[in-house]
């Protein structure tokens, strides 16, 4: 079933086209992947879908009573705003009838009727509709994200979790179609594997922008390509789109170098003068003018490169035993290494397990509780953090770098200068002379890495570098780390990048421990997998191997007691859990009551668990 059909659709941004003539069909359960540098207009189509922004030309007709769920790259929340109060803030119109009854109700307290028919007839749609179901969905797509809880304030939240709170709000509407800008940011890969699997149900429509290399290959069924203003489209997944990406590009480079052959032909005729060219001047130099306006720019190329160029003395870093506490609370338990010359390490854990706060030891800006950084004498860090790093917000993008460095050495004898830098990273010409302040917070934080790159630092410490470039900048951060002859920390949630520029792991776990792991971020995960299957094997071979105390001494006289009461409280207990999903389903139920109700039944399911597993093991000893 076709639930989304665009024909021709157009559009023009200060006087840039982003995109024109795009002509597309969606079925029911794709999942389209949009790809493209910053600023090409991806997050400008997906406002174009869900309607928020006009086309320059061309239609975008939706199936009939199609819903659409939309997530936005940056969540944004009212001050003082809880986590429930988020949900209410939603455009999906089965939230907007909820935010009207819960304004209803507290005009309800004045007892007017017409307030009391406006509640009846909203709590009826809401009923219709199964409005009521979306705020159990939101408080369960919490609990499987490892959010927070309802009451916790929105300002409290770090990137992770309001990326998390975000995510829960869009799937608990169930929506038919789902629109996604950037959904993997800030998250922990457990998180984004867990996004992955959701989206990647047949029962999913979504059509998402990402940098995530691994969740378009395993997810999308068609890629977008944005390129120049063209909009080129892809079947299959990730990697089929850069099969054909590569044969269009030398399909297009194969025509580009016939028109330079063709051109520099008839340059050479055109400089013959007057009398020594036919009469058919006027055609031939049209032609002319058509092949000069097809020659396409072409893009900076990345030809292994580094901007190493201080010498690394034999010691680098030593941390002996470091360790970091807030409160009561381990952040870091004491750990030890002694860095070698080239090592890059992959630091990977859940948000707010330690990984920044181990940088920011390194670095120097807070101090270690126990232990010693023991720095080399020509240890050159360059920091980049998750801050908004302080800029003047007058000068240009190229004053702001060539204040840094004029130049950057790339090999013995061979340098870059800072516009060129620029360019490798995504900032072409045009942007050289804009404003700092004009530029969004995603370029002046890759601008901040630019500036960090050009101080030629021998050990790079990078706090998720890859968060706000697209795919071919983080291609040429690849590139720029794998040929890097000095050190290199690296905390990323993009499990690609992490596959080609890391060949040793920290892993951080919520307890303050740090384990490392010599090889890759697949090569971690199929180990991961191989201790699940091994802890599986024991468990089922010991069930099949009971012990001889337990075939011959059966229950004890406590243990019986114990049974018996294990019975009578079970049935209590999914008793309560009837009775808590009832009220969940019921309008008559004080809504403000939700997020203890959620807690409680959160409880109930535990402990009915706990029991249910105590009464097996009991049961199999009678």
């Amino acid at each position: 079933m076709v639930i989304l059909s665009v024909e021709n659709i157009s559009k023009t941004v200060k006087d840039e086209p982003l995109f024109q003539d795009v002509t597309f069909g969606m079925q029911r359960g794709e999942k389209i992947g949009l790809v493209g540098p910053n600023g090409c207009g991806k997050s400008t189509f997906l406002r174009v879908l869900d309607g928020s922004t006009s086309t320059d030309s061309g239609t975008v007709a939706k199936a009939r009573e199609l819903s659409i769920s939309v997530l936005e790259q940056q969540p944004r929340f009212q001050s003082g705003q809880k986590v429930e109060d988020f949900l209410l803030d939603g455009d999906h119109p089965s939230i907007h009838l909820l935010r009207t009854y819960h304004t209803l109700v507290e005009e309800g307290k004045a007892h007017t009727k017409a307030s009391g028919n406006r509640l009846h007839q909203v709590m009826e749609q809401i009923e219709h509709t199964h409005a009521w179901d979306v705020q159990t969905r939101f408080a369960s797509f919490l609990g499987e994200l490892q959010g927070p809880s309802l009451d916790t304030p929105m300002e409290v939240l770090s990137g992770g979790m309001l990326k998390k709170v975000a995510i829960a709000r869009v799937l608990a509407v169930d929506a038919d179609l789902l629109l996604l800008d950037e959904p993997t940011n800030h998250l922990d890969i457990p998180t984004i594997q867990w996004l992955e699997r959701y989206l990647a149900s047949p029962a999913i429509s979504v059509v998402l922008v990402t940098h995530d290399r691994y969740l378009l290959d395993h997810v999308c069924t068609g890629i977008m390509e944005f390129d120049r203003g063209y909009v080129y489209q892809h079947p299959g997944a990730y990697t089929q789109f850069l099969q054909r990406r590569e044969e269009r590009l030398s399909s297009l480079q194969a025509e580009q170098d016939r028109l330079k052959t063709v051109l520099r032909r008839e340059l050479e005729w055109l400089s013959r003068g007057p009398k020594a060219r036919t009469g058919k001047d006027s055609g031939r130099k049209n032609r002319i003018g058509i092949m000069q306006d097809s020659l396409t720019t072409e893009q900076p190329q990345m030809a292994g490169f580094t901007s190493l160029h201080r010498r690394m003395g034999k010691k680098i870093l030593e941390l002996e035993n470091i360790g970091k506490t807030y409160g009561d609370t381990p952040v870091v338990l004491p750990f030890t290494h002694s860095f070698s010359k080239g090592e890059r390490i992959g630091l990977i854990g859940p948000n707010g397990s330690g990984k920044t706060t181990l940088l920011e030891m390194i670095a120097g800006r807070i101090e270690p509780d126990q232990g010693i950084v023991d720095v080399g004498l020509n240890t050159a860090f360059g920091y980049y953090d998750q801050l908004d790093t302080p800029m003047d917000l007058g000068m240009t993008v190229l004053e702001h770098i060539s204040e840094i460095a004029e130049e950057v050495t790339v090999a013995p004898g061979q340098t870059l200068s800072a516009a060129r830098f620029l360019e490798l990273f995504g900032f072409p010409v045009s942007f050289h002379r804009i404003s700092i302040g004009l530029l969004s917070g995603g370029e002046r934080r890759r601008l901040h890495l630019v500036g960090v790159l050009m101080q030629a630092p021998n050990f790079l410490l990078l706090d998720e570098p890859t968060n706000d470039l697209d795919i071919d900048t983080i291609r040429r951060l690849e590139e720029y780390l794998l040929d890097f002859a000095g050190c290199a920390l690296v905390v990323s949630h993009d499990r690609a990048f992490l596959d080609r520029i890391a060949d040793t792991l920290f892993v951080f776990s919520q307890d303050g421990c740090i384990e490392e792991f010599a090889g890759s971020f697949s090569d971690y995960q199929l180990a991961l997998v191989e201790e699940e299957k091994t802890i599986v094997r024991e468990v089922e071979e010991k069930k099949s191997r009971p012990s001889q105390r337990e075939k011959k001494t059966g229950l004890t006289f406590k243990e019986r007691k114990e049974l018996e009461l294990l019975v009578s409280q079970i049935d209590v207990i999914e008793g309560e859990i009837a009775a808590l999903e009832a009220s969940f389903a019921s309008r008559d139920v004080d809504p403000t009551t939700l997020a203890q109700r959620t807690q409680a039944y959160a409880a109930k399911q535990a402990l009915l668990e706990k029991n249910l597993l105590r009464w097996e093991e009991l049961a199999a000893k009678e």
